[in-house]
């Protein structure tokens, strides 16, 4: 019938047409709606008699039509040759008189009884009950909150008519659109279409002409009356009345102490923005974020999401941006306007004012003598971190480790916590590190470091008052010198002075400084007493040290 109307070689010319002749020789693979009576519809056409000379056309005029199918205000053949189109469809559509200007014409343009030939495309379609369309294309599995009015959004989007022709994209301007919601600075049909989207998801929002320019259109791009499709990826959105939100990824059993302000805390943390996207990480500059907390040092949002931690907490900090970066953002990763979620993993904090503390793990029954200063020990630790990373230990080694106590040999919280131990003992030490490398860490030891030393005290040896080698436990003897001189040839060489000083101490009358070699004590007290050092004392040389500290007294005076 078609090839009939249109006329086919063989059957010769049927006749003047009753009805518009449609011939769809274009059809798109998806139609999601098609044009009926009462939509209103955008188009371009190009308008020709029967020998192809043309008469009208909307490419010329650089404007498409626009209007209401099946009311009337079309000529009729137009009317229904565009019912039944899908958007992006081509028709070819032969009008005959009657159907179109009919016996009357259009004066200079459309002469009377003319056929008329539309080859037409089809490129909006729409109705004033239509509401927005939004399809969710992803969303992220954990969404804890949407978009609600006020809130302050920031998305990437593709602008699209609805035939697919682009106007306008965030990503050809290398920024996120970013805005308020709800608050008249969108058009309505997005202002609709960003409510209740999640940070991250994607959506394709149609918004009819009347939520969108209307019959305005916009500027060159945007036709007056057109439907406007948007691929919106949503970055993140916050609420200027926004505090900080804190999520609890794992909390130690044991928390015996939570960082206040004023605490120096250290911790790792890796810094993304809310579509994932990582801006920073201690962990890959492989040292810890060290610093105080509640004094201004860090952004407001961090300064109040670190209060409260435990040691080993993990914890995610979400910070709206001001209590951030705010508009300006910071350097070329953080944009302006951008939630920050940090994921902080704190190693450990102290207070300046923190003494060591200490946990008696084990102590015997009947303990009687306790270690001073001066005292020589040895004894056995573990050192590690809060964390748990080990350091060092004494049992790599064959013997325990040896130290006079209040020498200045180790740490000062390392000292203080072997101080008052019985032989036997164990305990648990936690020294801040003003008391343990300070600032600057020592080797395998980080700067600032908290330390946790697990210590075993094996033996201990009673100690001598500073600067003494030896000391009597009585009084010496009175002519110290003629016993000294065990064979009486009126000098004292170093091994006559190393008997004496070993008979006295094991006859109890005098003890050495306790040393892990007692010969070089009494080597060095040898030394001191060989004033000219000729390699023997003389009686001139000879004097007791509580003498030697009375002369110094009275040269003062």
């Amino acid at each position: 019938l078609l090839l009939g109307i249109l006329g086919a070689p063989a059957l010769g010319d049927p006749g003047p047409l009753e009805d518009v002749v449609i011939d769809r020789y274009y059809i798109p693979k998806i139609c999601l709606r098609e044009a009926q009576m009462g939509d209103f519809v955008r188009y371009h056409y190009n308008g020709t008699f029967k020998d192809g000379k043309k008469f009208d056309s909307s490419y010329d005029r650089g404007a498409t039509v626009a209007g209401v199918v099946g009311v009337g205000r079309l000529i009729t053949g137009m009317d229904r040759g565009l019912q039944g189109m899908c958007v992006n469809e081509r028709r070819h559509l032969i009008v005959p008189p009657h159907l179109g200007y009919g016996s009357i014409g259009v004066a200079g343009l459309i002469p009377p009884d003319a056929t008329l030939y539309f080859d037409v495309v089809m490129l909006d379609i729409w109705n004033k009950n239509d509401k927005l369309q939004i399809t969710t294309l992803s969303k992220p599995e954990r969404c804890n909150r949407t978009v609600e009015n006020s809130d302050f959004v920031r998305y990437h989007y593709n602008g699209t008519l609805l035939d697919g022709t682009p106007f306008d994209s965030s990503y050809s301007k290398g920024s996120t659109y970013d805005t308020y919601v709800g608050t008249g600075w969108l058009i309505k049909g997005m202002d609709q279409g960003l409510l209740g989207m999640c940070a991250g998801e994607k959506r394709s929002i149609i918004i009819p002409p009347f939520l969108a320019y209307g019959e305005k259109g916009y500027g060159t791009v945007i036709p007056p009356q057109a439907s406007l499709v948007f691929s919106v990826l949503l970055v993140d959105f916050h609420n200027p009345k926004d505090g900080v939100f804190l999520e609890h990824l794992e909390v130690p059993e044991s928390c015996k102490r939570r960082a206040v302000t004023g605490d120096f805390v250290r911790y790792h943390y890796n810094g993304t923005l809310m579509d994932g996207t990582l801006f920073d990480s201690s962990y890959s500059r492989n040292e810890t974020y060290n610093t105080y907390i509640g004094k201004g040092y860090i952004i407001p949002g961090m300064d109040q999401g670190l209060q409260g931690v435990c040691m080993g907490e993990q914890r995610r900090v979400v910070i709206p941006p001001h209590l951030a970066y705010g508009e300006n953002g910071a350097g070329d990763k953080i944009p302006g306007s951008a939630v920050l979620i940090f994921d902080v993993h704190v190693i450990d904090f102290h207070n300046p004012a923190d003494p060591v503390e200490i946990e008696t793990v084990f102590r015997p029954e009947g303990c009687n003598v306790t270690t001073r200063n001066r005292d020589f020990v040895r004894y056995h630790y573990n050192c590690s971190l809060l964390d748990g990373t080990r350091l060092f230990s004494s049992h790599d080694y064959e013997k325990p480790q040896e130290v006079t106590l209040g020498a200045n040999k180790v740490i000062e919280g390392l000292n203080s916590g072997l101080l008052d131990m019985c032989a036997g003992e164990r305990r648990v030490l936690i020294v801040p590190p003003h008391l343990g490398h300070g600032e600057n860490g020592a080797r395998g030891v980080p700067g600032s470091a908290v330390l946790r030393f697990e210590v075993e005290l094996i033996s201990m040896e009673e100690g001598v008052p500073e600067g003494y080698l030896f000391i009597w436990h009585g009084e010496p003897p009175a002519s110290l010198y003629e016993q000294m001189d065990l064979n009486k040839d009126g000098e004292i060489p170093a091994d006559e002075f190393s008997t004496f000083i070993k008979t006295q101490v094991a006859e109890g009358k005098g003890r050495l400084m306790p040393s892990s070699d007692p010969e070089k004590v009494i080597a060095d007290m040898f030394q001191n007493q060989d004033r000219n050092q000729d390699g023997k004392i003389t009686p001139d040389e000879l004097k007791l040290k509580s003498d030697e500290d009375q002369e110094k007294i009275h040269e003062e005076l």
